[in-house]
């Protein structure tokens, strides 16, 4: 056994290591996330968006990151949000439920707020208040109307930025997700949804230049999902089963369509140019938050920090 002297000292080195890689500063003083709702990198790559497609190639950047399955909404933003999967996290419904209470783990806000940080949400989906944990949020904004477009969104924030100044903050586009159901995952409707996102981007990046925070932030775009058309069999089998003519779009099988997704950031601290090779997973994005506000990662995630994107 070791002596009791060299047995106090291993142990003082090790909680000085501890509280060293604890007390790490932060690479960034804001991190925002956005997420396009049905984003795949295939109907990016068709759609016009100059905007994100030139921050992209300026930054850091991967078109085959991959989300959970299955690949809906809620479940997968809940993992990009928490950094576990649904096995973990346990929300496996796409809908506000209220009946079904709240996710039963950590958010990333809920972690950050411990650390006296400013969080918020802007989303174009009432069904993300079941992220809402109580006490996690400084902000939480839906823009009035159904299904409220990605320039609404974006004006949200906008108003709201400068005050606010959030340390966290998730902003959703929800567009992409309802013109791909309705019309197909290539339809000029989704490729003008898509445009409409990066025009909506342009504003959100502008109001955070605006608010002085732009050179000590990070931005990073990703999606909860990718999707698919259903073939004519497929629409003729559930209209004869349901008696309904079903969308033309849908998601949430294990299929290359429905789980790519993009993962793109720039700002403070990113590789200029680059192209990350590791791979990269839904939950990485709730460990890349905090590590970059200089939060140590719970034991609890999954995700790991794409580290490789930061310089």
């Amino acid at each position: 056994m070791l002596p009791l002297r060299i047995f106090s000292s291993l142990l003082a080195l090790l909680f000085f290591s501890v509280a060293a890689l604890a007390a790490e500063p932060p690479r960034a003083q804001h991190v925002f996330i956005i997420s396009l709702d049905q984003g795949a990198p295939a109907g990016i790559a068709k759609a016009d968006m100059p905007f994100l497609k030139k921050h992209a190639s300026e930054g850091a950047h991967t078109w085959e990151a991959f989300t959970i399955v299955p690949s809906v909404t809620l479940p997968s933003h809940t993992s990009m949000l928490t950094g576990v999967g649904i096995q973990k996290h346990q929300v496996d419904w796409n809908d506000l439920q209220p009946e079904k209470g709240l996710v039963k783990v950590p958010t990333i806000f809920s972690i950050a707020k411990k650390r006296g940080l400013v969080t918020a949400m802007f989303v174009a989906k009432i069904k993300f208040k079941t992220l809402e944990l109580p006490g996690s949020l400084d902000a939480f904004v839906v823009p009035p109307g159904e299904n409220p477009e990605a320039g609404k969104v974006a004006a949200a924030f906008a108003k709201m930025v400068g005050e606010l100044k959030p340390n966290l903050c998730f902003i959703h586009f929800g567009d992409p997700d309802v013109a791909g159901h309705a019309h197909g995952m290539f339809s000029p409707e989704k490729m003008k949804a898509l445009a409409n996102c990066d025009a909506a981007l342009a504003v959100i990046v502008k109001a955070i230049k605006d608010a002085g925070l732009l050179d000590t932030s990070v931005i990073i775009v990703t999606a909860d999902h990718g999707g698919h058309d259903r073939t004519p069999a497929e629409i003729s089998e559930i209209a004869a089963k349901t008696g309904l003519k079903p969308q033309p779009g849908t998601h949430g099988s294990s299929s290359p369509e429905d789980v790519t997704i993009p993962w793109i950031a720039w700002g403070a601290s990113v590789r200029p140019h680059f192209t990350i090779t590791a791979p990269v997973v839904q939950y990485d994005t709730a460990a890349t938050a905090l590590w970059l506000l200089g939060i140590p990662i719970p034991e609890s995630f999954w995700g790991r920090p794409v580290t490789s994107a930061f310089e």
